[in-house]
């Protein structure tokens, strides 16, 4: 019985040690499955954002000790409905915190009241749904954007002349933010008419029939503010020689670079379109897992202006952005 002592005490240090670090372990293996719901399935803007989340993913895991999923679900094209069903289908699934760029705010909102009510953490990302429960929302300042967009454009065109602008999903707030910064900043130049500002659906063809369409009824045009790039997705998309109609873009995609190389564009405004999916992941760890909120529920990232003389530079970052 003596001789059992010295083991009995072994084994009572053993499951000390072990009652001491369960929490440690059972931290260790903590897994996470944060849905991801873009608005379109072959949008390059979402495809990046995709890869900045599956990325933050990987790193957080092995930072924290922990197994993060990125549960992609985004219809092929905008379809706010469809982006409501894939939050009930998340729910059901037992998804822990969803990331999602709101196609309409309106029809959203409710679906996002229910996943907050649920315990699941809502994060937007250009895309917001500001009536609703979500806890954060990333993005650029929309209405800056508009106000930006105006500005560079009445540089180039040294404060006289008239401009069109083009807009995309009516619907979305976003959008509709940037217009309003359009036609704010508009009013302090006296010298510049704005003819409108059109929108058409979220298709590049689309984008280009409108902009032939007006251009076409209103020669005297010598400016364009694309509020979105929809049309610089295509080939030959704007019809005028470079230079005689200036132009300045929301967005930097691979296929808007070249209308700056051309010199149909003169700047481009690009977003941090990877960063957002970086940081909506960072955002759901810290709140699930570390257990902190965000120090507001805007974070802003800042716009990046593109021209000929960074477009190369800037072009190298959508080598990792994209998938192979």
């Amino acid at each position: 019985m003596a001789a059992m002592k010295p083991l009995l005490k072994s084994a009572f240090r053993i499951a000390a040690l072990l009652a001491a670090f369960s929490p440690l372990l059972a931290q260790a293996q903590k897994s996470y499955s944060f849905g991801m719901i873009a608005k379109s399935q072959g949008n390059m803007f979402f495809l990046a954002a995709r890869a900045g989340a599956e990325d933050a993913a990987k790193e957080l895991s092995s930072k924290h000790g922990i197994r993060i999923k990125i549960d992609w679900r985004t219809p092929n094209e905008e379809d706010a409905q469809r982006q409501a069903e894939f939050i009930e289908q998340l729910l059901l699934a037992g998804t822990d915190g969803i990331i999602i760029s709101c196609s309409d705010a309106s029809k959203l909102t409710d679906a996002i009241n229910k996943a907050d009510r649920q315990g699941v953490p809502v994060a937007t990302f250009s895309g917001d749904a500001p009536a609703s429960r979500r806890f954060v929302s990333i993005g650029i300042d929309d209405f800056q954007c508009g106000e930006r967009t105006f500005v560079e454009l009445s540089k180039l065109m040294g404060g006289k002349g008239t401009v069109a602008a083009i807009d995309g999903n009516p619907n979305a707030v976003n959008l509709q933010q940037r217009a309003a910064g359009f036609r704010s900043a508009a009013k302090k130049s006296p010298g510049i008419k704005v003819l409108d500002i059109f929108y058409h659906k979220e298709t590049p063809q689309d984008a280009v029939a409108k902009i032939e369409q007006v251009q076409q009824a209103n020669p005297d045009i010598t400016g364009w503010g694309l509020l979105g790039g929809w049309p610089l997705f295509t080939d030959n998309a704007l019809k005028w020689p470079a230079g005689t109609v200036k132009c300045v873009s929301v967005d930097a995609l691979p296929p808007q670079l070249a209308y700056v190389r051309s010199g149909h564009v003169e700047i481009l405004l690009a977003q941090d379109v990877y960063g957002y999916g970086q940081h909506a992941v960072q955002h759901l760890v810290n709140k699930l897992h570390l257990k902190k909120n965000p120090a507001s529920p805007q974070d802003v990232t800042p716009l990046i202006a593109v021209t000929k003389a960074n477009v190369s530079a800037y072009a190298k970052n959508w080598e990792k952005w994209l998938p192979k």
